[in-house]
């Protein structure tokens, strides 16, 4: 090769590669996204938010952070999340290599039988037409990226291994928020049922003294049977909250990746919440929720992936080299036998049937179909913060009122079975609805109890809380 040709080599490949920052573009987040008003009604500069707390601080209860570690540890989906990252890895190690050359060995022998007749040599003349040629030898080839296909290839695996990633950590925001929101919903059955079971007794005993009052003429024996009619109100709420008990235990198992069994568990009355619910500011979302990163990674790979579609209309520069051993004789094999070469070629498309256009068309498609997917991820977080903080306060605002109102019913409740008793004033009914609605008031203020720390749970998954 001369030396002017060698030059005309380096001056075509140095234009090459300074035309390849023309044909890929660098990533930059999108700036269409605005994150002002994802918080309805909530305007904060203070960046302090309890997504950034560990989960073990935001649960105060011993037991609860016993079963979200068991849950962490033995989770299905969440190892088959893992497991996702793991063949996320081995493709993005992949792509790193395709920046080395391919290396072959090559050993073979072939024995070769050619046509005397189809040689057509003239009459008299022996040539061997059986022939053994015994090869080995190393090839190799190598693409220069020269216009930056296999850097967006890298780039668009490791954002596909990040997006891998970030989904196992959504995964496990998702089951420390079912295993606890689970945990509270099984305590507020257990207090329901307490609950209800100190009704039925008592209701049991109320039916005794209107048998009393009858007898003394004071009521009639409707207020009897109303009375056993009330008792056995109370008795067909058990039956179903011992199934909810027993239904949500086995929920919690299946969270920890074991076979269905009891749950230790603590009381509804000892749960603690953190002092300060702080949210911090809209934009942290973009960096605390896995599911908003997530759909960023996909974003950014359906970029590069829109990168590496633009080269194909470029010409590729492949080199490939073989060298080794070739000969007829075994015993000679490395006597006058090497041989090798070395190819250096540019392969541009002309045309291939619109290959190169339907893909970048597809990939441009793709890319936008990306980034709505990222916008409403995004919307949606703001939505979940906002939901789960006015559940959270009104939750708390009612504390107040059902506080006052049980209160109330209870002496409600006394007053009526003790005018009941020495006066004439009242009759059952009265007993009977006071009793019933002090029944539904109680079991209403247990819900509100659920709503507040369900409340909680959501809030911290929708800041982003739990995979750091």
């Amino acid at each position: 090769m001369t030396q002017s040709s060698n030059k005309y080599i380096l001056v075509l490949i140095t234009a090459a590669f300074l035309s390849a920052c023309s044909v890929t573009k660098k990533y930059e987040r999108p700036d269409t996204i605005s994150t002002d008003k994802l918080y309805r009604d909530q305007a904060s500069a203070d960046s302090t938010t309890i997504a950034t707390m560990p989960w073990q601080s935001v649960f105060k209860d011993d037991k609860l952070n016993a079963l979200v570690q068991k849950g962490l540890d033995q989770n299905l989906n969440l190892k088959n999340a893992i497991e996702n990252i793991v063949q996320a890895r081995a493709t993005l190690q992949q792509k790193k290599l395709a920046y080395y050359p391919t290396l072959n060995i090559d050993a073979n022998a072939t024995h070769n039988k050619q046509s005397e007749a189809g040689l057509n040599f003239p009459a008299g003349i022996n040539i061997n037409t059986l022939t053994t040629t015994y090869k080995l030898g190393l090839s190799s080839s190598w693409e220069i990226d020269v216009w930056g296909k296999l850097s967006s290839s890298k780039r668009a695996a490791l954002a596909s291994y990040l997006a891998t990633d970030a989904a196992k950590q959504a995964i496990q925001t998702q089951l420390i928020a079912d295993i606890a929101n689970n945990y509270f919903q099984l305590l507020s059955f257990d207090k329901q049922l307490e609950i209800t079971e100190a009704t039925l007794a008592s209701r049991i005993k109320n039916v005794e003294t209107i048998k009393l009052l009858k007898e003394g003429a004071v009521v009639t024996g409707a207020a009897v049977v109303q009375s056993e009619a009330n008792q056995h109100a109370a008795e067909v709420l058990i039956p179903d909250l011992k199934r909810s008990i027993r239904e949500t235990e086995n929920v919690l198992n299946i969270l920890m990746g074991q076979a269905p069994g009891p749950i230790e568990r603590g009381k509804l009355g000892d749960q603690n919440i953190p002092e300060n619910i702080a949210l911090g500011v809209p934009s942290q979302l973009l960096n605390n929720r896995p599911d908003v990163r997530q759909a960023e990674f996909n974003f950014r790979t359906a970029f590069e992936t829109t990168n590496m579609a633009k080269t194909y209309f470029y010409p590729s520069l492949t080199l490939t080299a073989s060298t080794g051993f070739s000969n007829l004789e075994l015993k000679d094999f490395f006597v006058n036998s090497v041989f090798y070469s070395i190819i250096g070629g540019l392969t541009q498309p002309i045309f291939n049937q619109g290959l190169n256009k339907a893909r970048l068309t597809t990939a441009q498609s793709q890319q936008l179909q990306a980034m709505n997917n990222f916008q409403q991820t995004l919307l949606v977080a703001g939505q979940e913060v906002s939901n789960s903080l006015y559940s959270f306060q009104m939750a708390v605002e009612k504390e107040d009122s059902r506080a006052k109102q049980i209160a109330a019913l209870e002496k409600a409740v006394d007053f009526t079975q003790q005018l009941l008793e020495y006066s004439s004033a009242t009759n059952y009914t009265d007993v009977l609805t006071s009793q019933q609605n002090l029944l539904s008031a109680q079991l209403s203020g247990i819900n509100d109890e659920l709503q507040k720390l369900q409340a909680l749970v959501d809030l911290y998954r929708a800041l982003g809380g739990g995979w750091k």
